[in-house]
């Protein structure tokens, strides 16, 4: 006698793969929150002038973390390892393109660029 098992369980996690209402609510809370905190750092005086950048980025890095958890359901859990390991890969390879191509531009543009040279001195240089 076979069983038939269902295409979507299994290895897969299926029941696992979903969040609850809960915790789609928290989830939305919390980037509600974030998204206000970002929002009144820069159009308040609640954080000095210097550190405003500092804070955003430290913002929104805990808004991906949490849109990754309570949305996309990523996290250590034996069912989302595959998918978190995709997903490290893809911001690593992101990252050195990005890192890559700034850097290029920037060895391009002090390499072909004349240095502090006016528009007559470098008539006058050619």
């Amino acid at each position: 006698m076979s069983t038939i098992t269902h295409p979507h369980s299994g290895a897969h996690g299926h029941g696992n793969a979903h969040g609850s209402l809960k915790s789609y609510i928290v989830g939305f809370l919390l980037s509600l929150a974030l998204t206000l905190a970002s929002f009144g750092a820069v159009m308040t005086d609640l954080v000095p002038r210097e550190a405003r950048i500092a804070a955003l980025v430290v913002l929104c890095v805990v808004q991906l973390m949490v849109q990754l958890i309570y949305f996309l359901h990523l996290g250590g859990s034996k069912e989302q390892r595959e998918n978190s390991g995709v997903f490290i890969c893809t911001v690593l390879l992101i990252a050195i393109i990005v890192a890559g191509s700034l850097w290029v531009m920037h060895n391009a543009n002090e390499n072909m660029m004349p240095g502090h040279m006016s528009v007559d001195q470098a008539k006058h240089h050619q």
